[in-house]
C-alpha cells in the first residue's frame, strides 16, 4: 500500500478532526449564550460591524451561501439578536443590524477567545504563526 494513502498522512483528515474537536469544545460555552457555533461566527462579524453589514458581505466573510445563511439569520432575528432591513437606495440589498440584545451579548462572550486559547496549549506567538500558515494554505488553495 502506498504510504501516501495512509489516513494519518492526510492533511484533510487532520483539519476535519480538528474542526470537529473545536466545535465540541465551543458547544458547552456557547450553550450558555444560547448560540450555535455558526451563530457565534455570525455574531463575531456583526460585533465588528456594529453599524450594520449586508447579508451578501456577511456571507462572503463566513463563506456561507444564502441558503445556509438565511435560516440562520431568521432564527437569530426571532431570538431578538438582530434585525434585517432592506436598503432604501437598493431594495435588493438587505442590511443586518444588531439589536440592543445582540450588542449586549458581546459582553457575555468576551471570555470565549481566552478560554479557547487556554485549551490549545499554544503560545501567542505559535498561535499567530499557525494562523498565518492556515491563511496561506487557504490562499494557495483558493488560487
Amino acid at each position: 500500500m502506498s504510504t501516501n494513502l495512509l489516513l494519518e498522512k492526510q492533511l484533510c483528515f487532520r483539519l476535519y478532526s480538528l474542526n470537529k474537536l473545536m466545535c465540541r469544545l465551543y458547544a458547552p460555552i456557547l450553550k450558555d449564550l444560547d448560540l450555535t457555533y455558526p451563530q457565534y461566527l455570525a455574531m463575531l462579524v456583526l460585533w465588528q460591524n456594529m453599524k450594520g453589514i449586508s447579508v451578501k458581505d456577511l456571507g462572503n466573510q463566513l463563506d456561507l451561501d444564502s441558503g445556509t445563511l438565511s435560516p440562520l439569520l431568521k432564527r437569530m432575528e426571532a431570538r431578538g439578536l438582530l434585525i434585517r432591513v432592506r436598503q432604501s437606495s437598493d431594495e435588493r440589498v438587505v442590511i443586518i443590524k444588531l439589536t440592543k440584545e445582540g450588542k449586549a451579548l458581546k459582553q457575555s462572550a468576551e471570555h470565549i477567545p481566552g478560554e479557547m486559547f487556554a485549551v490549545t496549549g499554544l503560545t501567542p506567538e505559535k498561535l499567530f504563526s499557525l494562523n498565518q500558515d492556515l491563511d496561506q494554505l487557504m490562499a494557495n488553495i483558493n488560487g
